[in-house]
């Protein structure tokens, strides 16, 4: 996965296929696949909801071509409302996701549970609302919208202790069916380093194009690390904890031979079971190579130097 900045050989945005065209909404009646249940790929039965006071960051375009919505409202991993990849359009359906209160802690100055709205309002000048980041996933090219993690966890003065983020998902079997399967341990956790969390390509990202986060999608609140794309993307996050020890993360624990701790895109890692060293796009035949970090080593190979990434998967 990939947010380009903009350089002189991008396409400009007037060269960018229409979102009108993604949007469509006799595109999502058409649709086969998801039937009658994509209608409501948005924050519950009522359809999506535009978000207000968006903020389009100048280097959040790309030339590849953006993956039309309902493709990417349509095959999820979301294990929370089932194992399939088709299993969450369907029973995410009526999940109502507001409203939402996030728990952050730990090794901070300043705890506290907030609601989501308020977690998403500017505490400074400085900062922006939400960023629209075109996004380049192993699978897909989806402009996210969010707000940076770091300006979240600033506002509540992290301690020198805090070496980790620990994330942790609803744990809610009355609302999230899959929850009462034991596919995984619930609630589903993950983590980072504090250099990667404090990453400014880090996301907490609460809409895709610019309406509200479909429900089988992670709403209202899920993680997007681009250069650990299809390894770490938590969602429906209700907790964030500052802690000094690695935390626990989900695939870790139920498969420690296969998912490591920092989960890095690496072609040159393969999983048990298949190759990394190709991938493809949504609604492409052929294969590409697979890019170190996703393409983006330029920005975050640094915070790996001297580590063996062979050994630390």
């Amino acid at each position: 996965m990939l947010i380009k900045s903009i350089r002189a050989s991008d396409a400009k945005p007037s060269e960018i296929t229409p979102k009108s065209v993604y949007m469509d909404r006799r595109r999502f009646l058409q649709t086969a696949a998801a039937g009658a249940a994509l209608a409501s790929f948005a924050n519950g039965p009522a359809g999506a909801a535009k978000i207000d006071g968006i903020k389009k960051w100048p280097g959040s375009l790309t030339s590849e071509k953006l993956t039309p919505l309902d493709s990417i409202a349509s095959y999820n991993n979301f294990y929370e409302f089932g194992t399939d990849k088709s299993d969450p359009v369907r029973n995410a359906r009526f999940f109502m996701p507001r409203p939402w209160t996030v728990a952050i802690g730990g090794e901070v100055a300043k705890p506290a549970t907030v609601d989501l709205d308020a977690l998403l309002k500017p505490h400074t000048p400085e900062e922006r609302i939400y960023r629209m980041r075109c996004v380049e996933a192993w699978s897909m090219v989806i402009p996210w919208v969010g707000i940076p993690l770091a300006d979240v966890l600033k506002r509540f003065e992290p301690t020198s202790k805090a070496k980790f983020v620990a994330f942790e998902t609803l744990n809610d079997p009355k609302r999230m069916p899959g929850q009462a399967v034991p596919s995984l341990q619930w609630p589903y956790v993950e983590g980072l380093r504090i250099d990667e969390a404090m990453h400014p390509l880090t996301l907490l990202a609460v809409g895709i194009y610019d309406e509200d986060m479909p429900n089988q999608n992670g709403a209202p609140l899920r993680l997007v690390v681009p250069w650990k794309y299809g390894f770490k993307g938590i969602k429906s996050i209700v907790k964030i904890s500052l802690v000094e020890k690695q935390p626990p993360t989900s695939w870790n624990i139920a498969a420690p031979n296969e998912y490591g701790f920092f989960s890095n895109v690496n072609p040159k890692v393969d999983h048990q079971r298949w190759s990394q060293a190709k991938e493809r796009r949504s609604g492409e035949f052929l294969r590409r190579d697979t890019l170190m970090f996703n393409g983006y080593g330029d920005e975050v190979a640094s915070m790996y130097t001297g580590l063996d990434l062979k050994a630390n998967y």
